[in-house]
């Protein structure tokens, strides 16, 4: 188990739109952003029904515009999410996200900092208990409108020592900033420090922790497509997590929101950090000994299990004898193929021998049939019954026949696949 660092803990949310805790004991929730305007009424509301039923836990919507915060009195009543206020620029949409009734509200220091803008925004928000994040992310931090400020800052950015004076910056700041909700007692307070460069992020937050007791949203900001954003995140915000440091994270893609709540879902059932919904499916990389369709099969059992089977059943694909044994003994459902057809096991027992045009139903039916009987309490998940004997390899599985004739193999004298000796290669 990790041991996550000790933070206070924050609450968001009412009876209508549930509540959600970050820090302190609460697990690590997963969050996004609406890609679409905010004004724009009834789309804005499908995509964040859209991204709760992904999974998300919290949805950020941006208020650049009043007709963005006039538009929040009519979205927050028809959706079942806490929902978050992105300000920038001007202190006033903060206000007037509060009295539409957000949730949560993101400040930050890089674009308000007027002290008598924030201190008001902090009083509304206090009056309501309404948490705020302070971002101090690096593509807002450095000096903007003063130009010799702005040319120290930037002279010190690009000298060798990059990292150390960007975090310089960012915890000089972030303490400044934080004097001002220290004088208005208030700590209702979520820390970010987002960077596009992955070791930068790590070495901010990991700074940033030992300094304050705030709980911390983890990210990296303008991380890309998701081919390579996917990495670019999952890599440092996977690092600080390991070690017990983050509360609330979001995965930020150039691309559909959805993938940010899956792929960090995902993250923190891997880190065991929060408990999985739905099935665990692992499968066979490319492989030269794969003898079925393989990569097509997975994706149609990834489809189909994602819409039909609700518990955290582990299932593996395996696409020859060789894996395929000691995959099956640790899933609830498992298929291995051979030439042309498959053997399923369900928890260690073998069930069915199937062609390969019937694996797929065959699969999902027995997926179907240990649900149920996990759900009668018939049944554990994760209860290994008996070891598996690989089958021969040249039986009914195998090939093992033509690479006999050809003189690539030896007969082998036992059934189990490890007596299997190379001969040529």
């Amino acid at each position: 188990m990790i041991e996550r660092r000790k933070t206070r803990q924050v609450v968001l949310g009412d009876d209508a739109h549930g509540y959600v805790r970050i820090g302190g004991d609460a697990p690590v929730s997963v969050q996004t952003m609406t890609a679409g305007y905010t004004w724009d009424i009834d789309a804005c509301i499908a995509e964040i029904n859209k991204l709760a039923a992904a999974g998300a836990d919290i949805v950020r919507v941006a208020v650049p515009e009043k007709k963005d915060t006039e538009a929040l009195k009519e979205i927050i009543p028809a959706v079942k999410v806490p929902i978050v206020a992105d300000v920038h620029f001007h202190f006033q949409r903060a206000l007037d996200a509060v009295e539409a009734g957000i949730h949560k509200i993101r400040l930050n220091p890089g674009n308000i900092s007027d002290r008598k803008q924030v201190q008001e925004v902090i009083a509304a928000c206090k009056s309501r208990n309404i948490p705020i994040r302070v971002g101090v992310n690096e593509g807002s931090i450095v000096e903007r409108k003063d130009k010799q400020k702005r040319l120290k800052e930037l002279g010190g950015v690009f000298s060798d020592n990059r990292h150390g004076h960007f975090l310089a910056i960012m915890i000089t700041k972030l303490e400044e900033y934080l004097d001002i909700f220290y004088e208005s007692d208030f700590y209702d307070i979520v820390i970010s420090a987002k960077s596009t460069d992955p070791v930068l992020a790590i070495d901010a937050y990991t700074e940033i922790s030992k300094r304050f007791d705030h709980p911390l949203h983890l990210g990296i900001t303008h991380a890309g497509p998701r081919e390579t954003a996917m990495i670019r995140s999952c890599v440092p915000l996977g690092h600080l997590l390991a070690a017990g440091i983050g509360d609330t994270i979001r995965l930020s893609y150039a691309s559909d929101p959805v993938f940010e709540v899956e792929d960090g879902l995902e993250m923190l059932y891997c880190l065991n950090l929060r408990q999985r919904k739905g099935v665990d499916l692992i499968a066979c990389p490319t492989c030269g000994r794969i003898q079925v369709d393989l990569f097509t099969l997975v994706q149609d059992v990834r489809r189909k299990l994602a819409e039909e089977i609700k518990l955290p059943i582990k299932v593996a694909v395996m696409g020859c004898i060789v894996n395929g044994p000691g995959e099956a003994e640790g899933a609830d459902v498992a298929i291995f193929a051979g030439d042309r057809r498959g053997i399923i096991y369900v928890q260690g027992e073998k069930v069915a021998n199937v062609p390969e045009e019937k694996i797929l139903d065959s699969l999902l039916d027995e997926c179907r049939k240990f649900e149920d009987r996990v759900n009668r309490g018939e049944a554990k998940l994760g209860e290994k019954k008996v070891d598996i004997i690989p089958p021969d390899p040249i039986g009914e599985l195998g090939s093992g026949f033509d690479k006999i004739a050809a003189g690539d193999v030896e007969k082998p004298t036992s059934a189990r696949l490890t007596d299997l000796t190379i001969s040529k290669t």
